[in-house]
């Protein structure tokens, strides 16, 4: 789609009520939807952190969303394909500059060259103990992006039209912090297998999108 198109309509996204835990399941292994139904999980004082659901246009002026590959290292989100973002530190006033001072940080997007659209619904990530709230924005006039090599492996530039496709739902089967060999759904994008709580966040977002383009 362009984007001149897709920002005319995402502001509509405003007055839409948030799915939530409707479109958060959808990408939820069974295991763990049950465990959020039974009320086994429990947030244990959580650490809070934002990330931004960048779009922006890319070549031909095709809108596209922006993803990163995390670095490999000892944690439950090594390699993982997320959100730009990360927890919130003192000096941030909100989880909104929280997501706007990370984004920066991790792909060199200038916090005032993004226009926020909304907040969305909150995910809790029992295996790191974090609650992550998503933002969708909107970078009108990108820049080259900057990775942040300490952190950020490569980045996945990915057009729109893949990422509402039905067709690139998937389910695979994984092994996870807390089970192995799971079936897990997720998207494929770009050729990389997104899961987890960046999959139920992309799930909340793509349901609001398909309302209102």
């Amino acid at each position: 789609m362009d984007f001149n198109i897709f920002e005319q309509r995402i502001s509509k996204i405003k007055e839409l009520p948030l799915p939530g835990e409707i479109s958060h399941y959808k990408m939820a292994p069974e295991v763990r939807v049950k465990e959020l139904l039974e009320g086994k999980i429990v947030k244990r004082n959580p650490r809070k952190a934002g990330v931004m659901a960048l779009f922006y246009p890319g070549r031909e002026n095709r809108t596209h969303l922006l993803c990163i590959l995390r670095k490999t290292y000892e944690g439950v989100h090594s390699n993982q394909v997320a959100l730009p973002g990360g927890k919130a530190e003192n000096e941030d006033l909100d989880l909104e500059m929280t997501a706007l001072r990370e984004t920066h940080e991790e792909v060199g997007v200038d916090p005032t060259d993004i226009e926020v659209v909304r907040e969305l619904s909150e995910v809790y990530i029992p295996p790191s103990n974090f609650e992550v709230q998503p933002f969708v924005g909107l970078y009108k006039r990108p820049k080259p992006f900057k990775i942040q090599e300490s952190e950020v492996e490569s980045l996945l530039e990915i057009s729109l039209t893949d990422f509402l496709e039905d067709l690139n739902m998937v389910t695979k089967t994984l092994s996870t912090s807390y089970a192995k060999d799971i079936d897990v759904p997720a998207f494929k994008l770009n050729n990389y297998i997104v899961w987890g709580a960046t999959a139920m966040m992309l799930s909340e977002i793509k349901d609001l999108l398909k309302q209102v383009l």
